[in-house]
């Protein structure tokens, strides 16, 4: 599978052609540094990309219009931010990532990289090097590494990211704004793919991709009273990996659950915080002008593990859910919904054969029955 080129296109200053360079490119468009949406185009490399065709698509949404005034907004944020790096025995994605802190608009008031039970000191090194604050937490498991990550923090605001992320010189900027402006508890960002050169990126970035879209959202009691019934889709607020949180939001809802998340169920902390935050009466925004670049898995079997620990940690957040809300939506998702729904996609695959979104269907399957059994083995609450 060849690899799919992605271009930004900056349609306040159209460039008078774009040439393919593969049979695949994803074209991102901007209004100045604001992201306004995106379309896969097709054509042989060499021909050029009809950009005003595409760009008229979006030329009259009100995710252009908002960009246009979004844009000339210079506007310095009343409060200060810190930014929480966790990470493990990963010092060149470390180090890719701290350079794009470099260039914020909104400078951090800090920058705290969280070792996570390392293997060695190569991670210290980056950050001493960076001359950011390091902090250790031998504990194994990202939401003790978070947890570690706010005790040191001393801002108003508190972002995440990863890694494995580059950051858009306006990301911190605009998650300190929206946090401002929305008096959300919670906001998250776009993350759009750094690159998509294998085809495991291809299918993760198709299937599981982390963008939420180009238009602003608000999480509120409207959006979690379906946590009653057929529960609350709190993922869909945004991704880990482009995240920011009033300080407020950890007197509310205490800390991440250290059941959850990657060296423990395996992801769904951040969802299932989201989900705590509304089950408390506060509020979620998404903000798609806070932009960060993800570098996904490159590998199928690395894909396929990621996929399998997903589904695991989703299975034992929508537990954990129950656990603290009473809410039976999650208990429906988690043994009605999920298990129908992958049923039918089970007969398909056996009738029809392999298709590319049923791929990985039994490690999906398999860690759902995982989640399970890992949350009836930690069913205690565990936040700090």
């Amino acid at each position: 599978m060849s690899r799919i080129a992605i271009e930004h296109v900056d349609a306040f200053r159209m460039p008078p052609a774009l040439v393919r360079e593969t049979t695949r490119t994803l074209v991102v468009f901007w209004w100045e540094d604001v992201p306004v949406g995106q379309v896969m185009d097709d054509g042989l490399p060499g021909e050029l990309v009809d950009l005003k065709a595409h760009w008229q698509v979006f030329s009259a949404s009100s995710a252009c219009k908002r960009a246009e005034r979004f844009s000339i907004q210079k506007r310095r944020p009343a409060l200060d931010a810190s930014v929480i790096i966790c990470t493990r025995n990963r010092p060149d994605a470390l180090r890719s990532c701290l350079a794009s802190l470099t260039h914020q608009s909104l400078k951090p008031l800090e920058i705290i990289v969280v070792d996570n039970a390392p293997s060695d000191d190569r991670t210290r090194r980056v950050a001493d090097a960076a001359g950011v604050k390091y902090v250790r937490e031998d504990r194994p498991g990202l939401s003790a590494a978070r947890n570690s990550g706010i005790r040191y923090a001393t801002s108003d605001v508190i972002a995440f990211t990863d890694d494995d992320v580059v950051l858009h010189p306006r990301w911190l900027e605009r998650l300190t704004l929206a946090i401002q402006d929305s008096k959300a508890l919670a906001v998250t960002g776009l993350v759009l793919p750094a690159e998509l050169e294998t085809e495991a990126q291809q299918h993760f970035e198709t299937y599981w991709g982390f963008s939420q879209g180009y238009e602003p959202m608000a999480f509120d009691a409207d959006f979690f009273a379906a946590d009653k019934g057929t529960g609350c889709e709190a993922w869909k607020i945004g991704a880990g990996a482009n995240m920011a949180f009033h300080r407020r939001a950890f007197e509310l809802a205490g800390y991440f659950d250290t059941r959850l998340g990657a060296g423990a169920a395996g992801c769904s902390e951040d969802s299932e915080y989201w989900h705590r935050i509304l089950s408390r009466g506060g509020t979620c925004h998404y903000e798609p002008a806070a932009v960060a670049y993800h570098y996904h898995r490159r590998d199928l079997a690395g894909l396929g593990s990621q996929i399998y620990h997903y589904m695991k940690g989703h299975a034992a957040a929508l537990l954990v859910q129950y656990e603290r809300s009473g809410n039976r939506g999650s208990l429906w998702r988690l043994l009605y919904f999920l298990p129908r729904y992958d049923a039918k996609r089970a007969w398909r695959k056996i009738r029809y054969g392999d298709r590319p979104e049923n791929r990985f269907l039994w490690r999906e399957i398999a860690g759902l029955l995982a989640g399970i059994g890992y949350y009836l083995r930690h069913g205690r609450p565990q936040l700090p």
